[in-house]
């Protein structure tokens, strides 16, 4: 058994969240075998877990945003990455109660003004679970025609935009929030007007980030923060390298020379037993630890193996 094929094994031995997304993404299975899989979730594992500890109101952790980890926004993200499938009953529930309680049950004035209002990362999270969840209404038109007059000069999006000093360029952690949104929006929405402005705006936002190698200055090559270059699982609301170079495989992206950096950095990250390590976690409640910090992680080889899948062609 090579290598490649030892790690599959391991990954193969983790959650059905793992579980469900190697066979789909690194074993090519029949949709049928990782949809069966992936509807262990629900009864097993860390997706389960995570849905037993919905309160009778549809919430999490006794908020909607707050307290962080353990809100109803931050647990339907991590119910999103875990995989649960869309027609999870409590999830969608849930996901409306974050659509009602952050920005309105309705597309009226009160909605749109709490809408031009928010910070950008929380929309684009909104918008991710709403999509994911399949809530649909004007709300969600609205929502993404915001986030398309929202970008700023250079492309991309930045959640400081109405505070002072005013931010001139945008931030990679906000731009990945409201990317992760729009994407889950287009896969989920094959037929619509704005569908093609919002191709575009992710075009651009991408052009910002590859002119950027990723996590280096696009004035020095210096790197633009440590933290974008460690490796953690989950993001919540921030941005590292491994985060941005599994987007770009989730959308099947060309090759781009100005990506190399990135890739190196990933395999110089890569252990000697051939598996890439959890390397940090952001401080905050959890409901409990998938993985930890120094160790193996499944989470991180998973996205590594799917990246290098895509990059090698």
């Amino acid at each position: 058994m090579n290598k490649t094929d030892a790690l599959v094994a391991w990954l193969m031995e983790g959650d059905p969240a793992i579980r469900w997304q190697t066979m789909r993404d690194l074993q090519g299975a029949p949709a049928e075998h990782w949809q069966d899989e992936q509807r262990r979730t629900l009864v097993e594992g860390w997706g389960a877990r995570l849905l037993a500890l919905q309160a009778p109101d549809g919430s999490w952790g006794g908020g909607i945003y707050s307290p962080k980890w353990i809100s109803t926004t931050y647990t339907l993200l991590s119910l999103g990455a875990i995989g649960i499938p869309r027609d999870c009953r409590p999830a969608q529930l849930a996901g409306a109660l974050v659509l009602d309680r952050l920005l309105g049950p309705t597309r009226d004035d009160a909605f749109m003004g709490k809408l031009a209002a928010c910070d950008r990362c929380v929309v684009g999270m909104v918008l991710s679970i709403a999509a994911r969840f399949d809530i649909r209404d004007d709300r969600l038109d609205a929502i993404v025609a915001n986030l398309l007059a929202e970008t700023m000069p250079d492309g991309a999006w930045n959640c400081r935009r109405l505070r002072r000093p005013k931010p001139h360029h945008s931030s990679f952690h906000t731009t990945f929030n409201v990317l992760d949104g729009l994407r889950e929006w287009l896969e989920t929405t094959p037929q619509h007007p704005l569908r093609g402005a919002v191709l575009d705006a992710e075009r651009s936002a991408l052009d910002l980030v590859l002119e950027h190698r990723l996590f280096r200055s696009d004035k020095t090559g210096a790197v633009i923060d440590r933290r974008f270059t460690l490796l953690s699982y989950p993001p919540r609301w921030h941005y590292d390298v491994l985060r941005g170079l599994d987007y770009f495989a989730r959308l099947n992206a060309p090759r781009d020379d100005r990506l190399q950096d990135a890739i190196d950095l990933l395999q110089s990250r890569r252990r000697v037993d051939g598996s890439w390590p959890l390397q940090q976690k952001y401080a905050g409640k959890v409901f409990f630890d998938m993985e930890k910090v120094g160790g193996p992680s499944r989470w991180n080889t998973l996205r590594a193996l799917r990246v290098l899948r895509w990059w090698e062609g």
